[in-house]
């Protein structure tokens, strides 16, 4: 209970707000590999009824096939990555959940909807274009800088943290390499 009181009272004021769902997600918490809790939606009901968005996600193959064309190397992880992404004015019913401080509703895109992915690939391939696969590679909220030169890779990797702040998505620090 304490750790979804610290989620509403975190994402209150950004991310969700009070709701009054006719329908909504049951929630529990998983733990992710550093300890803290992630906050888990079920919403396999909203995604029966939903259209499947037919970008398609990179290939691990095509991506690993560009790793030795690098000598130095740059891991970031994106930080609420899904949170920069608004739901439609008007859909955020559909994102409603249920727990024991009451109901809520996001207006950002949670993780665990069914399209949820391939629109955060399509705004982060929006953002890096000009780089994919010429020295960054991206998979989700993962991005893999790889550069032959040192003075290449720093270059690289301050062209794509601008880019990234310009859009508003932020590093994970903890997670960088």
């Amino acid at each position: 209970m304490e750790e979804m009181r610290k989620f509403i009272d975190k994402n209150l004021e950004n991310f969700t707000e009070p709701a009054r769902p006719k329908v909504a997600a049951p929630v529990l918490f998983r733990e992710k590999k550093d300890g803290s809790l992630r906050l888990c939606l079920n919403f396999k009901n909203l995604s029966a009824v939903s259209s499947r968005n037919l970008y398609l996600l990179p290939l691990m193959k095509d991506m690993l096939a560009q790793l030795g064309k690098g000598r130095i190397f740059t891991k970031l992880d994106l930080r609420e990555a899904y949170y920069r992404v608004c739901i439609k004015e008007g859909d955020e019913w559909k994102t409603a959940f249920n727990c024991p401080l009451g109901s809520f509703q996001f207006r950002v895109m949670p993780f665990g909807l069914q399209g949820a992915p391939v629109v955060f690939m399509q705004l982060i391939n929006e953002v890096l274009h000009e780089h994919l696969y010429k020295g960054v590679i991206v998979y989700l909220d993962d991005i893999l800088i790889y550069m032959e030169t040192r003075e290449e890779h720093v270059k690289l990797v301050r062209t794509v943290l601008k880019k990234l702040r310009a859009a508003e998505l932020y590093a994970k620090l903890s997670k960088y390499e």
